[in-house]
């Protein structure tokens, strides 16, 4: 059975979060020069972004907990367009910061609710792959958006990149307005009731997931370019070529890792954590040689990726009676890991140990999720249940297209 094409508008709108959250790092130098600020300041505008997303997580999910999904999600569509606007236009670079974590509140509550939404509208057998196809507009961001919207902006200036993205979210905004049917507001006794969820070991565990798996991505893919000029000796002027390839396979990974949730969700957690561990660790040898570099990559990108929807479908399925907030607070939980990460993997750097040392980092972090994942399966087994599969609540149920 096909998966319902709303879901495709789900995806549009991740694909804009995805382009807006990274593309103002191939315009730096030009957002610097215009706002009267030096690189590393305005490096500052991709932390801040960051910032948003942890701190306008909760605040999110509790403002749109009792709204219905689809309202909720077309008024996140909209803050995530006034604030592209607002960063196109802000005259100075503390505006330009403020947008910036405005633009942000916006991330993690349309990327929590919207996978769960996805995962409601889906057949039950294929509910990880629904979540995966709407993750799957952050990972085609990386390949397109971002290359792209770093190409406009250096044509027709970075404001107009902006502009260009709140365009995007008005589009996907139209396209969840036309293709996703109503759905009624969660009904729970109470928003504390809902927060009681993080009480639950599973559920913490399944986020402190999220989060090492962020960061054993991100403390190598910050450094992945010096990791390539300076180790394995590719072009400067290649590299680019090289990341888009990564990227369509974190695209494919993203794809593959919402079957095998759907298939066995614990058991091919662990297997890719574990995979990733030796990847990174083989990275060590093969960063020397730019076809082995290479092909490394490709496999990392797809195994990296493949963890994406388990973990968000494992959340969900623990924390039964609060998947929105759940959902939306394990994307601020993978924030903090990719910020985690990029402080993680420079450790090496600052110690004088080189860039060839790097991927030691994130090997180890992967291990230390593969470890987390076997105690959360024993601890499932010791209690006589190993969850696999998301049911939404009777309340929420709405007809697939």
């Amino acid at each position: 059975m096909a998966l319902p094409r709303s879901i495709l508008a789900l995806s549009a709108g991740c694909f804009g979060i995805g382009t807006t959250e990274f593309v103002v790092m191939g315009l730096l130098p030009d957002v610097a020069r215009d706002l009267h600020v030096d690189i590393p300041q305005a490096g500052l505008l991709v932390t801040g972004y960051a910032v948003g997303v942890v701190i306008g997580a909760p605040i999110l999910a509790i403002l749109t907990g009792r709204l219905p999904r689809k309202g909720a999600l077309l008024g996140l569509m909209g803050v995530f367009m006034l604030g592209n606007l607002f960063c196109a236009l802000a005259p100075t670079y503390d505006l330009m910061l403020a947008a910036r974590v405005f633009t942000a509140f916006a991330h993690a509550a349309f990327m929590g609710i919207g996978a769960v939404v996805a995962a409601d509208l889906a057949p039950r057998h294929q509910r990880a792959q629904a979540m995966a196809l709407t993750m799957a507009g952050l990972t085609v961001a990386n390949v397109l958006g971002v290359p792209g919207g770093t190409a406009f902006g250096q044509a027709f200036g970075w404001r107009f990149t902006f502009v260009a993205v709140a365009i995007i979210g008005a589009v996907a905004a139209l396209a969840v307005a036309l293709m996703v049917p109503k759905m009624p507001a969660r009904r729970s006794a109470s928003l504390i009731g809902e927060f009681r969820v993080l009480k639950r070991p599973q559920v913490v565990i399944g986020m402190a997931m999220s989060a090492l798996s962020a960061a054993a991505m991100f403390s190598v893919y910050t450094y992945i370019r010096p990791i390539l000029t300076d180790v394995t000796g590719i072009a400067a002027t290649s590299v680019t070529y090289v990341l888009v390839v990564f990227g369509l396979g974190l695209t494919f990974g993203n794809l593959v890792g919402g079957r095998l949730a759907d298939w066995k969700l614990m058991p091919s957690l662990i297997a890719l954590f574990l995979g990733i561990a030796l990847l990174l660790a083989l990275f060590t040898v093969t960063a020397a040689n730019p076809v082995t570099a290479i092909a490394t990559l490709i496999v990392w990108g797809i195994a990296g990726f493949a963890v994406v929807a388990p973990l968000q479908m494992h959340v969900v399925i623990e924390a039964k009676g609060a998947p929105n907030l759940v959902s939306v607070l394990n994307h601020a939980g993978f924030n903090i890991g990719c910020a985690s990460g990029a402080f993680l993997g420079g450790l090496p750097i600052a110690h004088g140990l080189g860039y060839h040392n790097v991927p030691w980092v994130g090997a180890a972090v992967a291990f230390a999720a593969c470890l987390v994942g076997l105690f959360s399966l024993y601890l499932a087994r010791r209690q006589g249940k190993v969850a696999e599969s998301y049911e939404p609540d009777a309340v929420e149920a709405a007809p697939a297209e």
